[in-house]
């Protein structure tokens, strides 16, 4: 695996690779650079694409153009230079479907087929998006809350970025999820930008406006990236959160969270290059332009077994 900083752009064509070889440059557009997640994602990517060569004779490269911050017209501009600069195909998550349809639509019009994962652009001409069903997340989060708070309570829903389409589709599952629930009532859904700080503000402040808040829905893990983001006092507040990064797994540990659900992030990329190559490669459409990705549940009985994919993923160097 190639373990270069996350900074740079390709990865080296392969050891094996030839002139003669048939190649192929698949460009990559996260979120953002620091968030955890979208690493893992290039780390799924990078060992699909060394895989990948290995096992068909090619030469795959993986081209990061991943803004620093969430910023969905320099997603756009990423994906008309990849498009400019030759790559075969494109697979991004959207911070904003809105402001990058149209670049995904110009490339598939430029014949530079597009996937999304993650968080998906439904009215664009992407071939496929991969990743969680986003209403039935929100759905798993609020019916795992509602176990852990017996039925009855105040919840607030943390929802990240407004205009992100997987966090509206998680935010209404949320919503309609608890209306099963006759003890339970949503304060709101609380809205902020995607950075650990400002996240775990946001928290701090809905917690002191809103003292009757008994259980946290967390359509995102943002805040519990850094340590001691969660005042109160170990189970006096329930909570459920998606992602189980390393930082967010220690929450489950002090019993400030009592649930994480993680997403399948290095899958993100793997699977991601996978399907490109399929595009291009070998001509084959996926079964269906949805391909959903299951959540792994973790809580005490198995964090410490989930935590050993990260020494994988992240190693420490």
């Amino acid at each position: 695996m190639n373990r270069r900083s996350f900074l740079t752009g390709a990865v080296a064509l392969p050891f094996f690779a030839t002139a003669a070889t048939k190649s192929y440059r698949f460009g990559l557009i996260a979120k953002s650079q620091g968030n955890a997640v979208f690493q893992v994602a290039r780390v799924g990517a990078e060992d699909a694409a060394k895989e990948l060569s290995a096992r068909h004779g090619l030469a795959i490269q993986v081209d990061w153009r991943t803004p620093n911050d969430e910023d969905a017209q320099k997603q756009a501009e990423a994906l008309e230079q990849l498009v400019l600069a030759g790559a075969n195909g494109v697979a991004i998550s959207c911070s904003d479907a809105n402001k990058v349809t149209d670049a995904i639509n110009r490339a598939v019009a430029n014949g530079v087929p597009v996937a999304t994962f993650d968080s998906d652009a439904p009215q664009s001409k992407r071939f496929v998006t991969y990743g969680v069903d986003d209403e039935a997340c929100g759905r798993q989060v609020l019916e795992e809350l509602a176990k852990v708070m017996s039925g009855k309570g105040v919840i607030a829903i943390l929802a990240g970025n407004p205009n992100a389409p997987n966090l509206q589709k998680r935010v209404a599952g949320v919503r309609a999820a608890a209306k099963d629930y006759s003890g339970l009532l949503v304060r709101d859904a609380y809205y902020h930008r995607e950075t650990p700080q400002d996240a775990a503000a946001k928290v701090e402040q809905v917690m002191q406006a809103n003292p009757d808040v008994t259980g946290w829905a967390m359509i995102g893990g943002w805040p519990l990236f850094t340590e001691g983001a969660l005042k109160w006092p170990a189970g006096t507040v329930k909570c459920v959160s998606v992602d189980a990064l390393p930082a967010q797994l220690n929450y489950i540990r002090s019993g400030h969270v009592q649930k994480l659900l993680a997403q399948q992030c290095y899958q993100w990329g793997y699977r991601s290059i996978e399907l490109l190559l399929d595009k291009v490669h070998f001509k084959r459409d996926p079964k269906t332009v949805k391909e959903v990705s299951p959540l792994v549940p973790v809580d005490r009985s198995n964090v410490d077994e989930y935590a050993k994919n990260w020494e994988k993923w992240l190693p420490k160097k």
